[in-house]
């Protein structure tokens, strides 16, 4: 079995030897007095595996390239890390196993977890980032320990229902864009139609259903059924790959037309391997770069995986999101010794919010944190699927402010 630093891929197919491997990686080993201790949670056999593999990869990749290079100022990182299928239990039992052990940062994952956890964060004063872009998580006065490394599912939608409006004017479009709004059956699903999206399409004249997209089905017939009724012209998506394939494999056979949108969690190379021609022309949200687009911020990501005679074509844009959000919480620890502070939670998060307009090359908006507000970023660029890969439709889009954010 390969340690936590070593890493290794994850296929679908093999995630009962994964779970084996990561039993093994739960830190009670002997370690090095000087050495970081991170800890993370992953979905590597749960209901987003298909996007959580990748992530994970990333990860443990970021750490494993840092400690070729000497760590963090000649400091050695170690992860420790557990697959807990997504579910909430497993991942409060794993946060306390791993805060016990010393962990400084802890890397979640999902929307219901992340919310279960957001107290005991705080009072632990644990720095954490999660997968989750749940648009709450990022108030610094709710959540004064937890940070959103990408935009938020929120403001995701409403640039998506901005744009909506915009290009159903430009096409000769009269009265209001129709949209469904096609979503995980869960907290994640509905964080963007319940946190601020529901109001913003209002204020704007979209009209917007709901329809929810139950776990593990292997057809969306009858929804689609009652979209193509009600006159819906553009179908958003608020799920992972393999559940958006489905769908759009299941659209393009009922012959629906409708412009068809991911946001972030499905619009990826896995989309396209999964849902072949039915991709195509798909719009994806994008907060982070797919690693085919040609930007320096991920060209170490490029290399890393290269080195490892992997192919980053075959990655999705998960894995850019995971190994930025790492590379952020080791800028804040960077931050933090740089300025001779002992590594405690609390001086991270400070280091954290003096991130400024930090360069990401390219691979996502810069991000800046500050004390009132821990949503890294704002904005993303929207691509179009074409011939295989992601192609990008537009400059950064910035989010509309909105509630105490706005003027």
């Amino acid at each position: 079995m390969r340690s936590s630093r070593s890493g290794f891929t994850c296929t679908l197919a093999g995630c009962l030897a994964t779970v084996l491997v990561l039993a093994a990686c739960g830190g009670s080993e002997e370690r090095a007095e000087d050495e970081i201790l991170i800890a993370a949670i992953f979905d590597l056999t749960g209901p987003t595996a298909d996007v959580g593999i990748d992530y994970a990869d990333a990860v443990r990749g970021h750490v494993d390239w840092l400690n070729a290079r000497g760590g963090i100022q000649g400091r050695p990182v170690r992860l420790i890390y557990q697959d807990y299928g997504y579910q909430v239990d497993r991942a409060e039992q794993l946060y306390t196993q791993f805060v016990q052990e010393g962990a400084l940062i802890f890397m979640g994952w999902g929307t219901g977890d992340t919310e279960a956890l957001r107290l005991r964060i705080t009072d632990d004063r644990i720095p954490f980032s999660s997968a989750s872009l749940s648009h709450v998580l990022g108030d610094a006065h709710e959540s004064p320990y937890n940070f959103l490394v990408a935009t938020s599912y929120s403001d995701q939608f409403r640039i998506v229902l901005r744009w909506i409006a915009e290009d159903h004017r430009a096409n000769g479009g009269e009265g209001n864009a129709q949209v469904a709004f096609m979503h995980n059956a869960s907290p994640f699903g509905l964080s963007p139609w319940a946190q601020g999206g529901e109001d913003y399409a209002r204020e704007i004249g979209v009209d917007v259903t709901p329809y929810e997209m139950p776990r593990g089905a292997t057809d969306y017939t009858a929804e689609f059924s009652r979209i193509g009724q009600s006159g819906a012209t553009y179908v958003v998506f608020q799920n992972t790959s393999a559940p958006a394939a489905v769908a759009l494999r299941n659209a393009r056979g009922l012959g629906i037309d409708a412009t068809f949108v991911c946001l972030n969690w499905c619009a990826n190379a896995l989309l396209w391997r999964l849902a072949e021609d039915a991709a195509e022309g798909v719009v994806g949200a994008i907060p982070w770069a797919p690693l085919t687009d040609d930007v320096p911020g991920i060209l170490d990501i490029r290399g890393y995986l290269e080195s490892r005679g992997e192919d980053y074509a075959e990655k999705t844009n998960a894995y850019t999101q995971g190994w930025w959000t790492m590379a952020v919480f080791v800028e804040g620890i960077r931050r933090a010794l740089a300025a001779g502070e002992d590594l405690t939670g609390e001086n991270i998060r400070r280091a954290l919010e003096t991130i400024d307009g930090l360069d990401t090359g390219g691979a996502g908006p810069p991000l800046t944190f500050t004390p009132s507000d821990h949503r890294g970023s704002k904005g993303l660029r929207l691509f179009r699927a074409e011939d295989g890969r992601w192609t990008p439709m537009t400059e950064v889009l910035t989010a509309p402010s909105w509630g105490p954010d706005a003027p």
